[in-house]
């Protein structure tokens, strides 16, 4: 089976807010939409908004087994990790294993996500 697909429309328009769904454990800090799945691999595309004010230290930092991309799309997100204030167009492909977060951000924050569960790292 190959990743979910879907028709064009827009995440950011106020319309698409009850699309969005809090983050398991971060209510009131973080909402998402995962865009497409792959059931067979695990592979996503989603996007992660961090409301006004997140603030993530509280869950620490993270790592994971299998690579991702990320790139802002809107507002700034502060990854203590790194110790640095990512912008609007900033983009990673982290390595399995590396640390990122935990996050802040005061404005707020729009994530694009794209993990790779499936390509766990030996």
């Amino acid at each position: 089976m190959a990743k979910t697909t879907t028709t064009y429309w827009n995440a950011l328009k106020p319309e698409s807010n009850t699309r969005w769904t809090s983050v398991p454990g971060l209510e009131g800090v973080a909402e998402e939409i995962t865009h497409s799945i792959d059931e067979n691999t695990g592979e996503y595309t989603r996007l992660t908004r961090f409301l006004p004010g997140a603030d993530t230290t509280p869950f620490g930092g993270k790592t994971h087994a299998y690579p991702e991309e990320v790139f802002i799309v809107s507002g700034r997100l502060h990854d203590a990790a790194v110790d640095q204030w990512l912008a609007a167009g900033e983009y990673a492909s982290r390595p399995p294993g590396e640390l990122h977060g935990p996050f802040k951000t005061d404005e707020g924050c729009i994530v694009l996500e794209v993990s790779f569960p499936n390509r766990i790292q030996g």
